[in-house]
């Protein structure tokens, strides 16, 4: 699943990695693929990425087993997450004379024993570069975060084109599965008409779940940490938990398990 949208700040990487850690806790085993070159998702599952270290890049650019990049996260038994580094940034301008392109992602993947997988989650760069296109190709699923915030639907109708451009020529499989609602404010009139419009718009696509805006959502990053584990009891780590279970009994429903 490809968890992606071109605006910045909607809460890719932070619905990435606790959708991640609330599945793995189910016992669920779940690797996150990080490919934004911030580096973000890696940082908060406390999986070194510092320059030099062996990433996404070197998999997609010099064809290094995505196996020999993929680390467990501590503390965290069916977690494991492929970092990304800064190097990740170059990777854009050097992957544009290369043969196929667009499925070096998809070929790494296939080539990947996930056997021993429920859930291979990426995290996508707030852009919809190649970077972003190799993630579609990859994937049977996108997910997309949008925040309850003024101009929250704008961009997307950009996003579904490239969808369905990655549908039509690279990927066929690809479907918009999941839509989560993020960064809601219960306090003001705006973000229950956002939901509401998201809702009308998107259907049954969006999740029941929604992501309240929390400062330990926020904070548990600097430690290292998903807020699954920085403060489970916390509004937004339940959110994320709810969301998580709903996304699984959806999978389950739809994979006739």
């Amino acid at each position: 699943m490809t968890v992606a949208n071109q605006k910045g700040g909607v809460g890719k990487t932070t619905t990435t990695v606790n959708l991640a850690a609330a599945l793995s806790m189910h016992g669920q085993r779940v690797l996150v693929v990080d490919l934004d070159p911030q580096g973000n998702a890696s940082t908060a599952l406390a999986t070194e990425h510092r320059s030099g270290v062996p990433s996404v890049y070197q998999v997609l650019v010099d064809d290094l087993p995505l196996a020999s990049i993929v680390k467990p996260v501590p503390e965290m038994p069916n977690l494991y997450c492929a970092p990304a580094t800064l190097d990740l940034a170059g990777a854009e301008i050097e992957l544009v004379p290369m043969v196929g392109r667009e499925t070096r992602l998809k070929r790494a993947l296939n080539a990947f024993d996930s056997m021993e997988l429920d859930y291979i989650l990426i995290d996508c760069p707030p852009s919809l570069g190649l970077l972003t296109v190799n993630a579609m190709a990859a994937a049977q699923e996108i997910l997309i975060p949008i925040q309850c915030e003024y101009y929250a639907l704008e961009g997307l109708t950009q996003l579904m084109q490239n969808v369905e451009l990655v549908r039509v020529h690279l990927n066929q499989e690809l479907n918009v599965s999941t839509i989560l609602l993020t960064m809601y404010d219960g306090r003001t009139r705006l973000a229950a008409q956002v939901a509401e419009e998201v809702r009308s718009h998107f259907g049954d696509t969006v999740l029941k779940s929604v992501i309240p805006r929390s400062v330990r959502v926020s904070e548990a990053p600097s430690y290292s940490q998903s807020v699954i584990t920085y403060d489970p009891g916390s509004s937004g780590a339940l959110a994320y938990k709810e969301a998580a279970r709903e996304m699984a009994y959806r999978g389950a429903a739809v994979t006739g398990v």
